[in-house]
């Protein structure tokens, strides 16, 4: 399958010229005169730099060639995370330089891990995880705005921005893609 122009988004998955990439930064251009474009930044899912591209009315981008299988995240040795094939029961190894937002891996969370011609290019966590907050600061009740805003630390060392009113123990969904505060779980 093509991608046309209208087809971008951001957190798509495209290839060109063989290379797989993740779009991470879209910007639709609608100019006074002349065509409308979209001005993209560009992950290479291989080896990680960024690239800027544009494209005009008419460019393609393919879909690339990309399997996803479920593994189940094991436990880390330093640099190395050990991930378990959920039909074979295999273990792998991966580079921590593979996982963009390993501050968000739990013991035993299901991921999708991206093979690009039986390679390992990347993890996939969640869209969203719930973790518990292992510490924050306490705020008086007169800062308990909606527009105060505190870093809390969660199970997995992770560190959010949380609106004031989350406490010590609470539960709260956050967003693996940027590490946005979601809401928080009852």
């Amino acid at each position: 399958m093509a991608y046309s122009m209208s087809d971008l988004k951001k957190y798509l998955n495209i290839e060109l010229d063989g290379i797989p990439y993740k779009i991470i930064e879209y910007h639709h251009v609608k100019p006074g005169k002349g065509a409308a474009f979209v001005r993209t930044k560009l992950r290479n899912l291989i080896d990680g730099r960024v690239i800027e591209k544009t494209f005009h009315a008419g460019d393609k981008a393919d879909e690339p060639n990309l399997e996803r299988k479920k593994f189940q995240y094991s436990y880390n040795e330093g640099d190395i995370y050990y991930f378990m094939d959920n039909e074979t029961y295999e273990m792998i190894p991966i580079d921590a330089k593979v996982l963009d937002n390993k501050q968000f891996l739990l013991e035993g969370m299901e991921v999708d891990v991206l093979f690009h011609n039986s390679k390992v290019i990347g993890v996939e966590l969640p869209i969203s995880v719930v973790l518990e907050v292992v510490e924050t600061q306490p705020v008086s009740n007169r800062d308990r705005s909606g527009a105060c805003r505190k870093p809390a630390t969660l199970e997995t060392g992770a560190v959010v921005t949380v609106p004031c009113h989350i406490v010590e123990g609470d539960k709260i969904k956050v967003d693996t893609r940027n590490g946005e505060y979601l809401e928080k779980v009852k």
